[in-house]
């Protein structure tokens, strides 16, 4: 297994993970992904992690690096689109990329990394906290645009 940083010419890989992610739609495809590929891979605090095994994709997460003027001007972190192959899952794979996100995430200086699951799954909020991730220490609120 290898753990890094996604290269340019793996959208449809990556594209094919998210349909894991997102089965029964919220996934855009064609020209329109080009487009906003391109416009991601411009954005320099925007971090693709990728685990690799055997040549294909097989788990991910987003890291989004956002500045801040509080907290002494430290930026904070995103963690999105955390997903595993079905038959790749149990290997450490998500655990690897969300480790390399929070050492990218260390590495520019972030005071803090925030993530945030539809998940309901016990097994899946476990997963979370074994990651260093904690549920009770603030709110999430989420509102639909």
């Amino acid at each position: 297994m290898q753990v890094r940083e996604i290269q340019r010419d793996e959208l449809p890989q990556l594209l094919a993970l998210y349909r894991y992610l997102h089965p029964e739609g919220w996934l855009e495809e064609g020209p329109d992904a080009q487009k906003i590929w391109q416009a991601i891979q411009a954005v320099p605090d925007y971090h693709i992690v990728v685990a690799e095994e055997e040549g294909e994709l097989v788990s991910t997460c987003t890291l989004l690096i956002v500045p801040n003027l509080t907290h002494l001007g430290r930026p904070y972190g995103l963690i999105e689109n955390v997903v595993t192959h079905p038959a790749h899952r149990g290997k450490g794979l998500a655990t690897g990329c969300l480790n390399l996100a929070r050492q990218l995430a260390r590495e520019q200086g972030c005071y803090k990394l925030m993530l945030m699951t539809g998940s309901k799954r016990q097994s899946t909020l476990r997963f979370y906290e074994r990651a260093g991730y904690r549920s009770d220490v603030k709110t999430a609120f989420l509102q639909w645009l």
